[in-house]
């Protein structure tokens, strides 16, 4: 009942009334009288039947019990849970100890007789002499022996004693899509089994990171806004059918939380895995690999857009590629095969993310003039 409204004091029992009536009215005779003795009989009655009833009702109440289930729930086979459930026993945790200090990382199978891929940057301190051990997602830990390194691309393969590992697929980095779901399955900061999801931000992007050797390596990268942290490098980054589609590498990091390592701010860098399994198949074949170069050297002070050649003598090589297509120390590279080229290290990655023997074509800009020249990428030495 709202202010405004009114009582229907029609329908309101005048027992309950504010007011008792003004004018006693004599009620027309009833056709039935109750003695009261009969009415006392029945109050009686109904005090015992009422009890009853109340008995009855603390009874079925204290009886009651709370029922459980036992469904269980369905996982798809293409669900997170389903893929990272097909994926993890693939993927190892990598620890590599040496006088100078250790690391660790992750990697996983590419061969049922146990070679192992990861980052260069994670089994670099091995180098010297240190050791490599792999602990499998059953806890089972194995040494594990140095197959070949290349820190242009920042991979290694290692291999451990096994004849029946859980190779991983690999799937077609090419034709990844921006907003495609991703998932990256490693050991960040220790924690091993670790599953992270999220999408392809963005492809092809120049990324370099410098290893404790000083070496720099380039990687022409897919990044993913799926949680990557240290340790997880050298995991690997699958699409929504499990096929690894890169090897996590790289971060980006506005500062340093746990344990003094920096954290994820959704900025994960990924090798494309083309580029990955052939420098792979060539660390398993003999031991070393190579990467294509155009025969020629960039300055990395330049600011502004494209790619400058040093102006100093020998920057071109003689005799290269570079050489051969009539480049000249100062010319600026704004465009490879039709891409645009806005710095360095875009021209460094997009140059390795060939192969050798492919043939290029640069815009190359020469004062105020534009040219077009095509070369022929060949083997670094």
């Amino acid at each position: 009942m709202t202010s405004n409204e009114t009582p229907d004091s029609s329908a309101t029992p005048w027992w309950i009334s504010s007011q008792a009536p003004l004018t006693q009215y004599e009620s027309p005779k009833p056709k039935y009288r109750i003695s009261l003795l009969t009415a006392i009989t029945m109050a009686i009655i109904a005090g015992i039947v009422g009890s009853f009833v109340g008995r009855s009702t603390m009874a079925l109440t204290s009886n009651t019990h709370l029922v459980s289930t036992t469904n269980t729930i369905e996982r798809k086979p293409d669900s997170i849970a389903g893929i990272a459930a097909r994926v993890a026993p693939s993927v190892v945790s990598i620890n590599v100890t040496s006088s100078q200090g250790g690391d660790t990382g992750s990697g996983f199978f590419i061969q049922n007789n146990g070679y192992i891929l990861t980052n260069n940057h994670v089994i670099e301190a091995s180098l010297g002499g240190g050791e490599i051990h792999v602990t499998l997602s059953n806890a089972k830990s194995y040494p594990a022996k140095l197959v070949g390194h290349d820190t242009a691309y920042d991979l290694a393969v290692i291999k451990i004693d096994v004849t029946d590992a859980p190779a991983l697929q690999l799937g077609d980095s090419d034709k990844v899509a921006v907003g495609d779901g991703v998932i990256a399955i490693g050991s960040p900061l220790g924690l091993s089994g670790t599953v992270t999801s999220g999408i392809i931000s963005a492809k092809n992007r120049p990324v370099n990171s410098r290893g404790g050797t000083g070496e720099t390596s380039f990687i022409n990268a897919l990044q993913t806004d799926a949680a990557i942290n240290p340790g997880n490098s050298g995991g690997p980054l699958v699409d929504l059918s499990g096929a690894v589609i890169g090897v996590n590498s790289a971060i980006a990091s506005l500062g340093s939380s746990f344990s003094g390592q920096s954290g994820s701010i959704g900025l994960g860098f990924a090798i494309p895995i083309n580029q990955a399994q052939k420098t792979a198949e060539q660390l398993i074949k003999t031991g070393t690999s190579t990467h294509p170069i155009m025969g020629l050297s960039l300055d990395t002070r330049f600011t502004g857009v494209g790619a400058m050649i040093a102006n100093q003598p020998g920057a071109v090589v003689a005799g290269s590629p570079a050489a051969r297509a009539g480049i000249k120390p100062g010319d600026i590279i704004v465009a490879i095969d039709g891409n645009p080229i806005n710095s360095p290290d875009q021209a460094i990655v997009t140059v390795r993310s060939h192969s050798v023997g492919d043939k290029i074509t640069l815009e190359i800009l020469r004062g105020k003039k534009s040219i077009s020249v095509s070369l022929t990428l060949i083997a670094a030495k």
